[in-house]
């Protein structure tokens, strides 16, 4: 009995040697990739999202589980496999963080496709979306995309105070009041927001719409709001600093004031998402498989 066990022990271990060697492999290939971006959620206020998502998709993958039609592609899962090793071996030595990181996921479905086809893929849609959004974008886009949504929220804001009969004075992305100026930074520019935002409309679509069309308008919909929102936000400052204090416009109420403006733009996109639930559930044409099957 002692040798037909120990004859079953060798006998399921080599049967078990690729997965560890896969494993090892993935350990050693994107080890730095997914390091370097935990880091980034933990130490950059403009990655801090991260710490959300992350965990979150992954949540959301393990309560997905397995697709029921999976089946493996082990060639279609070789290929997308070795085209993210291949990129993961070209940004490492571009040293270009944003490629290196999505390798890694990348990696990660070629491995998922190989084991159980893309219908996993596909019952994981969500999961993949908001690891993807976690994922903070190169220094060179953020510095491309905060500019412009400087000068708008500052014109917004403008437009609001003199509208307000406020006196005020734009320049670019400097609003001047009477004895205080104030500086729309790259901090305040709303990209923080707009990324939060967008990851929420994701995350709202998946879980409660069916349409793929109705999900795709939401999160396009969080886009105005974060716009709207930060333009408010940079009004009501303006205002404070005019007609209350000139201490409104840092610490503390100026924080306070982005947390609050925030959750009303929660609320709006909340608002927006339970009308198109309502436009969905009144239009049987427009709706799909039950999303929680992918999500729960």
């Amino acid at each position: 009995m002692r040798d037909q066990s120990a004859a079953t022990g060798e006998a399921r271990l080599p049967g078990k040697a690729p997965l560890l060697v896969g494993a090892l492999l993935f350990g050693w290939l994107f080890w730095e990739p997914a390091f370097t971006l935990v880091r980034d959620w933990v130490t950059d206020p403009n990655a801090a999202y991260g710490l959300l998502l992350g965990p979150l998709a992954l949540y959301l993958a393990y309560r997905a589980g397995l697709a029921e039609g999976r089946r493996p592609e082990p060639v279609l899962g070789i290929l997308v496999l070795a085209g993210s090793v291949a990129l993961r071996i070209v940004a490492g030595l571009a040293a270009e963080l944003f490629t290196l990181r999505m390798s890694l996921i990348g990696a990660a479905a070629g491995l998922a496709i190989a084991a159980w086809g893309l219908p996993q893929i596909r019952r994981w849609w969500l999961p993949l979306a908001l690891l993807i959004l976690s994922v903070p974008l190169p220094a060179v886009v953020l510095a491309t995309l905060a500019l412009p949504l400087q000068l708008q929220a500052s014109a917004f804001g403008a437009a609001l105070l003199r509208w307000r009969s406020v006196p005020v004075v734009l320049s670019g992305n400097i609003i001047h009041l009477p004895g205080r100026s104030l500086f729309v930074a790259e901090a305040c520019s709303g990209l923080r927001s707009l990324t939060a935002l967008l990851s929420l409309g994701l995350l709202m679509g998946g879980l409660w719409l069916r349409s793929p069309a109705l999900r795709v308008l939401l999160v396009a919909v969080s886009i105005p709001v974060a716009m709207f929102i930060n333009g408010i936000r940079v009004f009501l400052t303006g205002f404070l600093v005019f007609f209350v204090s000139p201490e409104a416009g840092d610490g503390f109420m100026h924080l306070t004031e982005g947390w609050v403006m925030f959750l009303v733009a929660f609320a709006i996109l909340g608002g927006v998402s339970w009308v198109l639930t309502v436009i969905e559930g009144r239009l049987p044409i427009l709706r799909g498989p039950d999303p929680t099957a992918a999500a729960t």
